[in-house]
C-alpha cells in the first residue's frame, strides 16, 4: 500500500515500526450483525468463535457436521484467519433437530450461541466489526504516533481498500489486466468476482490517494457526490452552502467513483480528476466496463468509531469500531510501517 498517499505522515517519516498478528490472540475481531432473530425457523443460527481458521472452511465443517450442502450454510462476512473472531452462521435444517455441534468441533471452535430463524442469513448483513488490536516490537516516534492517533480519532483516515484485496505482490492486478485482454479466463465465478473487484479498488484508490495528496480527500469541493454517513444514501453537490460543515461535521462524506458503465455523478473538477485516473488505467476501467459492471460511489473518508488507544512499554493496544467493507489495515498504515507477520 506504500504507493498510496497516507494523510498523517509522508512515506519518508519514520513514524513507527511494528508487527500485528504475532499471537492470535494480538488480532481479534467481533462481528456487529445487523439483524434479529426470532427463535424459530428452519435456519440453526450458531454465533461462533475460531482461533486461527478459515471462515469458508468453518462452513464447510459445519455443512459436514449438519449432512447438508455447502450451499445451506452462510455467513455475513469473512473474518481474517489469523486471529480470534467472532461471527454468525447459518445452517438450513427443516424439520429436524441439530446435532451436538461442540462435540465434533476442534477446540480452535467454539459455539457462543445458538438459536433458530425462519431465514438464511445473508452476506453483508452485518453493521461492521469490533476490532482489538495490539501493535509489538515497537520503535520510532512515539510521541509523534500519539498525535496520529487523535488524529484519527477526530478525523477518521482515508478509506482504502486494505492490500489483501490486490493479492499478494498484487498478483490480482496483473490477473485482471490478463483477462481483460484475453490471454486468459478465469475457471471460476469467484476468481471473476476477486479480479473484477481487485481491478474496480485500484482505481478507487488512485482516485482517493489523489485526493490525499490535494488534502481534499475529507473535504467538500464543487462536483462531489456526497453520502450521509453511517448510510448508503447518495447525492450530489446541489448548491447547499451547509455541505461545506456538515462534511467538516463527518455528517457527510465525500466519495469516490467505483468504475464501470455509465456516466459518472460526479460534476466539474472532481469529475476531471475521476476521468484522468480512469484513463491511466484504461485498460482496467474497459475490462470493468466490458463485464457489466456499473458506475457506483465509495466514501472517501472512513470513520473510525470509538477508538481508543493505549501505549505501553513495548507494545500498542488498539480497538475500535468500523463499518462493514472497510479495512483495519488502513488504520494501521497512518501509525507507520506496521508488518503483518501472518503473510510470511
Amino acid at each position: 500500500m506504500k504507493r498510496f498517499i497516507k494523510a498523517y505522515s509522508k512515506e519518508s517519516d519514520k513514524l513507527l515500526s511494528g508487527i500485528i498478528r504475532q499471537e492470535n490472540s494480538d488480532f481479534k475481531v467481533d462481528e456487529i450483525s445487523s439483524f434479529e432473530l426470532s427463535g424459530e425457523g428452519e435456519h440453526v443460527y450458531l454465533h461462533i468463535q475460531k482461533t486461527g481458521e478459515n471462515t469458508d472452511w468453518v462452513a464447510g465443517l459445519l455443512a459436514k457436521i449438519a449432512k447438508v450442502p455447502r450451499k445451506d450454510v452462510s455467513y455475513a462476512g469473512m473474518k481474517d484467519r489469523h486471529a480470534i473472531t467472532t461471527q454468525w452462521f447459518s445452517i438450513q435444517i427443516p424439520g429436524r433437530e441439530a446435532p451436538n455441534w461442540q462435540e465434533q468441533l476442534p477446540k480452535s471452535i467454539k459455539i457462543l450461541a445458538e438459536t433458530r430463524h425462519n431465514k438464511k442469513l445473508r452476506r453483508g448483513a452485518l453493521k461492521g466489526n469490533r476490532f482489538t488490536l495490539i501493535i509489538r516490537e515497537i520503535e520510532g516516534d512515539i510521541e509523534q504516533a500519539k498525535i496520529c492517533c487523535q488524529k484519527i480519532k477526530e478525523g477518521g483516515v482515508p478509506n482504502y481498500y486494505g492490500e489483501q484485496r490486490f493479492g499478494r505482490n498484487f498478483n490480482n492486478i496483473e490477473s485482471a489486466k490478463n483477462w481483460f485482454s484475453d490471454q486468459f479466463k478465469p475457471k471460476s465465478r469467484a476468481k471473476r468476482s476477486i479480479f473484477l473487484s481487485a481491478a474496480r479498488s485500484w482505481i478507487f484508490n488512485h482516485i482517493l490517494s489523489q485526493r490525499v495528496e490535494k488534502d481534499t480527500w475529507n473535504k467538500a469541493l464543487l462536483g462531489d457526490v456526497f453520502v450521509l454517513n453511517g448510510s448508503n444514501s447518495y447525492f450530489p453537490d446541489d448548491g447547499d452552502s451547509t455541505l461545506i460543515e456538515r462534511t467538516q461535521s463527518q455528517d457527510l462524506h465525500p466519495t469516490g467513483a467505483l468504475w464501470g458503465k455509465g456516466s459518472l455523478s460526479s460534476k466539474d473538477k472532481v469529475e476531471m480528476l475521476e476521468q484522468k485516473v480512469a484513463s491511466e488505467f484504461s485498460d482496467l476501467a474497459e475490462g470493468l466496463v466490458k463485464h457489466g459492471l456499473k458506475q457506483e460511489r465509495r466514501s472517501l473518508r472512513l470513520s473510525v468509531n470509538e477508538f481508543e488507544y493505549s501505549f505501553n512499554e513495548d507494545y500498542i493496544q488498539l480497538s475500535f469500531v468500523l463499518p462493514a467493507g472497510s479495512f483495519a489495515t488502513v488504520v494501521l498504515r497512518e501509525l507507520g510501517d506496521i508488518s503483518d507477520v501472518s503473510h510470511y
